[in-house]
C-alpha cells in the first residue's frame, strides 16, 4: 500500500471542493483511495464560528453533540454523530482565529465528491474517505479516524473464521476505514505541512457503490467502554 500526502495552499472559507481537489489531483489510478480532512469539507460548508468568550464555545460543544461531560478545563468527552469524539470535533487549530466544527454530514460529502470526481477522472473505482483527528484512553498522541466515506466497505468481518490454529472467531472485526485514515494521518501531519489531501494506492479494501454508513457504529450500551457514557460511573472506580 502506498500512502501519499499532497501539498496544497490554504484552502478558503466557501470554496469548492472538487476543483481544489483536482488542480492538486489532475490523475488517480484504478482503485486508489482519495483522503480529504474534515477541516477543509467544514470550511468547503461554512461551518465556522468565532465564541467570544469560553461559555459560548462550550455551548456550541454542546450543541453539536448527542452525549458530553466535562472532563478537564475546556475539554469534553462527548459523542457526536454516533462516534466518541473531544468537544464534538470542535478545533480551533489552524483556523485563524475561529473555530471550525465538523462537516453536517462527512458520509454525504464524500459520496458528492466522489460522484463528482468520478467524472473527470474517469475511473470505476475510487474511495474517498475523509478524516479527522482523535486521541484513545490512556495512550498519548492523536491518531487518524474516518469521519465518513464512500466507495468502498469500511469494516472487514472475520467472525465465523478461523484462526491460525482452527480457532472460530468470535468477534473479531477490522476497521479499514478508521486503518486507512490513521496511516494517512501520519503522513498528512497534524501542524503546518498544509497537506489537506492525500492519495493511497493499492490499498487492500472492497470497493462498492453504497456503503453502510452504520457499519463502524456500536451503541453505547454494547460497547466495552460503556461505563464511560455514563455520569455517575468513572475510570477512577
Amino acid at each position: 500500500m502506498i500512502v501519499k500526502a499532497v501539498k496544497t495552499r490554504v484552502f478558503h472559507e466557501h470554496e469548492k471542493l472538487a476543483p481544489f481537489i483536482l488542480k492538486y489531483i489532475p490523475k488517480l489510478k484504478e482503485g486508489s483511495v482519495l483522503v480529504v480532512t474534515s477541516k477543509i469539507v467544514a470550511l468547503s460548508e461554512g461551518r465556522t464560528a468565532t465564541p467570544k468568550n469560553k461559555k459560548e464555545k462550550e455551548k456550541i460543544i454542546r450543541r453539536e453533540s448527542e452525549w458530553a461531560v466535562e472532563s478537564y478545563p475546556n475539554w469534553w468527552l462527548t459523542i457526536k454523530d454516533g462516534t466518541f469524539v473531544i468537544n464534538a470535533g470542535v478545533d480551533d487549530s489552524n483556523a485563524d482565529g475561529r473555530i471550525i466544527l465538523l462537516p453536517k454530514s462527512s458520509y454525504r460529502a464524500a459520496e458528492r465528491i466522489r460522484t463528482e470526481l468520478l467524472k473527470t477522472y474517469r475511473i470505476k473505482k475510487l474511495g474517498v474517505l475523509i478524516t479527522d483527528s482523535r486521541v484513545a484512553p490512556l495512550r498519548k498522541g492523536v491518531f487518524g479516524m474516518a469521519l465518513g466515506y464512500a466507495g468502498f466497505r469500511g469494516l472487514r468481518d472475520y467472525r465465523g473464521k478461523s484462526d491460525i490454529f482452527g480457532r472460530t472467531l468470535k468477534v473479531t472485526q477490522v476497521g479499514v476505514a478508521d486503518s486507512l485514515a490513521a496511516a494517512t494521518a501520519l503522513v498528512m501531519g497534524e501542524g503546518s505541512e498544509r497537506q489537506p489531501l492525500a492519495v493511497i494506492e493499492d490499498a487492500p479494501v472492497d470497493f462498492c457503490d453504497k456503503v453502510n454508513r452504520n457499519e463502524l457504529r456500536i451503541r453505547p450500551e454494547k460497547d466495552i467502554f460503556r461505563r464511560l457514557f455514563t455520569r455517575n460511573k468513572g475510570m477512577s472506580r
